[in-house]
């Protein structure tokens, strides 16, 4: 299935590729022009505002809540009829300690609030929560992608794992962009394990 785009792409893996560049582009811009430093960390807003801007050239959908129920595997995301509510619960989670900050973004994952590009917005707005509570940020080229998703998908059962994956990785070079970018990289993401479950509502 491939999602309906602003680029009248009709083959998933050309959108695929689409998609990681355009959205490269558009991350390197929120980091290059200070645009992040302008963000509240932690609020849905932020994350609304990021997905926006990575995906707004290529889907009509961005920055805005999903209004389908989605699912990767056996395992359901949030569903739509709960997820302002879990948004909401989100927002209001404490952020001061890395242990609460790794809590609520496995909470934002679990929610997965939009149709497409989860994983690399969400990302972003897990550094820049960390950033500005510890002075810190996820040097992502020291993560293993398979160690990532695996810890990701176990996540909603136990936190422990993908926790101690990013606590190990974690750096204080906050301002270095190729650190930031890695974190951008598709290989990350569980775009492309969808599968939709109802249509729209």
């Amino acid at each position: 299935m491939v999602l309906e785009n602003k680029l009248g792409i009709t083959e998933s893996a050309e959108l695929a590729r689409q998609e990681e560049r355009i959205s490269k582009k558009k991350a390197l811009e929120l980091f290059e022009k200070g645009i992040l430093d302008s963000l509240d960390a932690g609020t849905f807003d932020t994350l609304a505002y990021i997905h926006k801007y990575l995906f707004d050239d290529i889907y009509y959908f961005a920055g805005e809540i999903r209004n389908v129920n989605i699912a990767k595997g056996n395992f359901r995301f949030a569903p739509v009829m709960y997820l302002q509510q879990a948004l909401n619960h989100i927002e209001s989670m404490p952020q001061s300690t890395y242990e609460e900050i790794i809590e609520k973004y496995v909470e934002m994952n679990i929610a997965h609030p939009f149709r497409e590009g989860n994983g690399r917005s969400t990302r972003i707005w897990l550094d820049l929560i960390l950033k500005k509570e510890i002075n810190k940020v996820v040097d992502w080229s020291k993560v293993d992608k398979d160690d990532y998703l695996l810890a990701m998908e176990r996540s909603p059962i136990k936190t422990v794992e993908i926790r101690e994956l990013l606590k190990q990785a974690l750096t204080s070079d906050i301002n270095n962009r190729e650190v930031y970018m890695k974190g951008i990289d598709a290989s990350y993401n569980y775009e492309g394990y969808f599968t939709y479950k109802t249509g729209e509502l």
